[in-house]
């Protein structure tokens, strides 16, 4: 009883009785574009640095701009399935980037239907597997479960009249951040990597990524976690590094899992042997300490969910109103039972009933957590990685157990994480999405259809765009690191595979044991000690210049409204910088000729212009309720 007294005292912002326009076709084709392009700018940069930024208030706020400003039309709820559509397409970015490029690492010839399938299978079992959730997570535990982006875009979405303002700085910063990427690494006029020596000090090296998307980055997620990321690199760059030199300098012979003696070896050619896997073993521990934090939210969120549809059996059917009708049970049923036989019997992934069954069990587990965790901590603080990484292991030990081993045995067992992984992006997307739109009074089985609508249209082309990456930069690179994946790959081959380097990789997860002794986030730091230190310290700059605002703010209402607009121009500049990227991976495929060096080889003026960007995110962020700020 009090579950539903509660219930019927919240009012969403569009009430049952009212319908307004909703699932259109101006909705849906306006989605399926923004889908795409947050689809791309998510993979770019996860790609870069192995973490990717929540899309739905920039689209939202894109969304009401082109709705309201172009179109002329006032419909909140046709903003809220634009919105739910765009998150589809960066959440099927985040799940491919994490876990398929691993392939490429291995030399495969990948193929588009092949990640087609993967983030299809995974996308649709995300949002079937959460639709059953939704009465009990979203509409029972409303009170109880805050949805913080969802909860955030509604806000933004409610109150429409800022989408001119907004949208004007998310074009800015689309702008600026393009015109800077395509002058740097498109004409090559001048470097975008700087990077210097310290004197007397053997094989250190510090540099500085002059990208505007790091910036929005670092930004976005605040100077505590860019802080720890750039603490990794320095360990890594600064200690670890000239370490392995000054001990391994003299050494004639070459040292696993390099051919060639360390004495020989620069800053990058350490990095390239040794470091990668000392923070490959770091990233994979701090990921299943994430994990194993989260058990007791694990194991509560299972049994909650369990007494909750126990406790109202049969009271969890969609309702007659418009605000509860779900798309019925029988179809998402159905649709999970169609997905995994065709996973389990397709030739395309050759993953077995085994990988099927392992995909069921742990996609309806893990799904469940992810959705509820979310809703607690945010989408950002899901522990996707732990549970990514505790199914490729769990399957990896399963199918070698089986005989199913050697490459074969590898690729499937990464297949079935790939799937996973998109499964509990899309999953904790479609929550904080369902929150939205339960607040703001949407329906919720269009809503559900929107974000397979999205699903279908990002996974069409994020096939096409990883093969572009390889052929441009090549996956693994320093240019393209793509650390989630290659992580993944090291595992994979660990349990199924050939030789590891172990000492390396025991030496990492010793690391991210002791960092969290330290009370450090032990999985941010690692992800800073596998990449370059270039990588970390331009997101540094980017948490600087939040802390100063944060700092200089004087009232909540200041603090919120410099904080906003900085958000939405560093998602601009993210955006630019990624779509440009993308369309110079286009020319090198089709083989235009790109300048190989830089014009001017100075590291002055990438720094320079670097901290020029650096000052007008402060201008931009600085300029938000300064009559509050006094």
């Amino acid at each position: 009883m009090s579950n539903n007294s509660k219930e019927s005292k919240f009012v969403p912002y569009v009430s049952a009785s009212k319908s307004l326009p909703e699932l259109t076709a101006t909705a849906i084709i306006l989605g399926i574009i923004l889908a795409i392009v947050f689809g791309a700018a998510n993979a770019y940069l996860g790609l870069l640095i192995g973490l990717t930024v929540s899309a739905s208030i920039p689209a939202a706020v894109i969304s009401m701009a082109i709705l309201r400003g172009v179109f002329r039309r006032d419909s909140i709820l046709e903003n809220n399935i634009v919105q739910t559509m765009t998150t589809a397409g960066e959440a099927i970015g985040a799940g491919a980037v994490f876990t398929i490029p691993a392939l490429f690492m291995w030399d495969m010839d990948v193929s588009q239907a092949f990640i087609i399938f993967v983030v299809l299978t995974g996308g649709f079992l995300g949002v079937f597997m959460m639709v059953p959730l939704r009465q009990l997570l979203i509409v029972r535990e409303h009170e109880t479960l805050p949805y913080p982006e969802g909860t955030a875009c509604a806000e933004v979405l409610k109150s429409g009249e800022k989408g001119g303002t907004s949208a004007k700085l998310i074009g800015a910063g689309l702008v600026i951040g393009g015109v800077v990427k395509g002058l740097g690494d498109g004409f090559k006029l001048f470097k975008t990597e700087v990077e210097t020596g310290i004197t007397n000090f053997k094989n250190a090296v510090v540099g500085l990524d002059a990208f505007p998307s790091l910036l929005g980055v670092g930004y976005i997620i605040g100077p505590r976690v860019a802080g720890q990321m750039l603490g990794g690199g320095l360990l890594a760059w600064v200690v670890l590094i000239p370490a392995i030199s000054f001990f391994g300098g003299n050494n004639g012979t070459a040292i696993f899992p390099s051919d060639v003696p360390i004495g020989e070896l620069d800053a990058w050619g350490i990095w390239d042997n040794y470091i990668r896997y000392i923070g490959a073993g770091a990233v994979a521990t701090g990921g299943l300490i994430t994990l194993i934090k989260t058990l007791p939210i694990l194991f509560s969120s299972v049994i909650d969910t369990l007494k909750g549809v126990k406790a109202n059996k049969g009271q969890l059917k969609s309702g007659s109103i418009r605000t509860e009708q779900d798309i019925p049970a029988k179809y998402v049923w159905l649709g999970m039972i169609i997905v995994i036989l065709i996973i389990a019997f397709t030739p395309i992934t050759d993953v077995g009933i085994i990988g099927a069954i392992a995909i069921a069990i742990f996609g309806f587990l893990f799904v469940t957590v992810a959705s509820r965790v979310v809703g607690i901590v945010g989408s950002s603080s899901s522990p996707v990685s732990g549970m990514t990484i505790a199914t490729l292991l769990i399957v990896a030990i399963v199918y070698k157990a089986t005989g199913f081993t050697g490459t074969s045995g590898m690729v499937a067992a990464l297949t079935v994480a790939a799937i996973i992984c998109t499964a509990l992006a899309v999953s904790g997307d479609v929550s904080q999405d369902l929150k939205t739109g339960y607040i703001v009074g949407g329906t919720p089985w269009k809503q559900q259809v929107a974000m397979m609508i999205g699903v279908v249209a990002s996974a069409s082309v994020i096939g096409f765009i990883l093969v572009l990456m390889d052929n441009a930069y090549t996956m693994g690179s320093a240019e393209l690191p793509a650390p989630k994946a290659a992580l993944m790959k090291i595992l994979a081959e660990g349990v199924l595979g050939g030789d590891l380097p172990w000492t390396l990789i025991f030496i990492g997860a010793a690391i991210s044991i002791t960092l969290e002794f330290f009370g450090l986030n032990s999985l941010v730091v690692a992800v800073g000690i596998y990449l370059p230190v270039h990588t970390s310290a331009p997101i540094m700059i980017g948490g600087f210049i939040r802390f100063f605002v944060e700092f200089f703010s004087k009232t909540k209402e200041a603090l919120k409204a410099r904080v906003d607009r900085g958000v939405l121009f560093a998602s601009g500049l993210i955006a630019g910088e990624s779509l440009i990227g993308v369309l110079i991976a286009i020319l090198i495929a089709a083989g235009v000729q790109v300048p190989a060096a830089a014009k001017l080889a100075s590291n002055l003026l990438p720094f320079l212009l670097f901290l020029a960007l650096a000052g007008l995110l402060w201008f931009v962020s600085s300029k938000g309720k300064k009559e509050d700020a006094s």
